[in-house]
């Protein structure tokens, strides 16, 4: 296993970390002690690195973590450990975002939850364009002062978010923003053009989620194949024409390679220079000890070359379902002014 500085923070985190959304979960794994045994062989490989949420693997709130916090009984020092805030978790519309408000309650559930007294990195689930980013992080900044996080991150933010919040904590004297935790696949490459450049700029860890395109690059997601209706259901990305194309044409390169799709695709997110590390999600002991057959495996630039040519640098090849997506994209009414104000046609 690889070790690498998350951001310059001085923490070493493993190349590959453990990502536990579908750890406990109803739609994952529910089997709370197979789960923790996943956990357990993770560590066991040399993974250090574990990240986790407050919205993962509910009903009930929390269970992820839960869950982790059960799994490193004992082994706490030896890990390092991410969760995140912001997501819904109730109709209650204070138990979300990132207000001071909610951060200072949400951050005492996940440390009650994962039975630790501190967690390395807390990262903010989503933009919060409801929350004026001073405020976050004035909040999250009382929290590395007060021992209870080591450092703070966000994930899935435009990249003009992350600059104006480096902005922020430089002229406020504040924490700043020591991690991102982007989508990023050989699918999905559109951080390249932006979102990885001023993350290096900054000095930022990059900690990539969906290395695996939601499962489109494992392998057993084939065009004019029969595909797992529970899962399509659940992540409406495997009739993506565009996506399918990609897969059709990473078999051949994946033989060529010698190395199972899977392994090419993970091996892409973490070559790229600005990638500290990269989630894999597996949910089953069988899917760890297959992705953990590729943590050796490494592309040379013929390879990756060859990559390029399929799915361009910085482009996406169809949609992902879970990006973000600011809020003028998804609401119309922000998009047009009231009917009076339009003026003439």
């Amino acid at each position: 296993m690889q070790y690498r500085t998350l951001g310059r923070t001085g923490i070493k985190v493993s190349a590959y970390a453990l990502g536990t959304m579908l750890l406990g979960s109803p739609v994952g794994n529910p089997d709370v002690d197979d789960s923790i045994r996943i956990i357990h062989r993770a560590l066991d490989t040399g993974v250090n690195f574990l990240d986790t949420a407050d919205a993962y693997s509910i009903p009930p709130q929390g269970n992820s973590e839960t869950v982790v916090g059960r799994a490193l009984r004992g082994r706490r020092d030896r890990v390092v450990v991410a969760t995140k805030l912001g997501r819904p978790l109730s109709d209650d519309p204070n138990e979300r975002g990132a207000s001071r408000r909610w951060i200072i309650a949400a951050v005492e559930n996940s440390l009650r939850r994962l039975g630790t007294d501190y967690v390395d990195l807390y990262q903010v689930h989503r933009p919060d364009p409801d929350t004026d980013v001073e405020e976050t992080l004035s909040a999250l900044t009382d929290l590395i002062r007060s021992g209870k996080v080591r450092a703070i991150g966000s994930s899935t933010m435009p990249a003009s978010d992350i600059v104006e919040a480096q902005w922020v904590a430089e002229r406020r004297g504040l924490e700043r923003f020591r991690t991102e935790q982007p989508p990023y696949s050989i699918l999905n490459r559109s951080i390249e053009a932006e979102v990885l450049p001023v993350a290096q700029r900054y000095g930022m860890g990059v900690v990539v989620w969906g290395p695996l395109g939601q499962g489109m690059l494992t392998g057993r997601v084939r065009k004019g194949q029969q595909t797992d209706v529970r899962r399509a259901a659940f992540m409406n990305v495997f009739t993506d024409a565009r996506r399918l194309d990609v897969v059709e044409r990473l078999v051949p390169l994946s033989a060529e390679a010698g190395v199972p799709m899977s392994h090419l695709a993970m091996a892409f997110t973490i070559a790229h220079p600005g990638v500290t590390s990269a989630l894999l999600g597996p949910r089953t002991m069988e899917q760890f000890d297959d992705l953990a057959a590729g943590f050796d495996v490494r592309l040379s630039d013929e390879i990756l070359d060859q990559i390029d040519s399929i799915v361009p640098p910085g482009t996406d090849a169809g949609a992902l379902d879970q990006a973000y997506r600011p809020p003028a994209l998804e609401n119309s009414s922000l998009r047009r002014r009231p009917l009076d104000q339009r003026g003439a046609a």
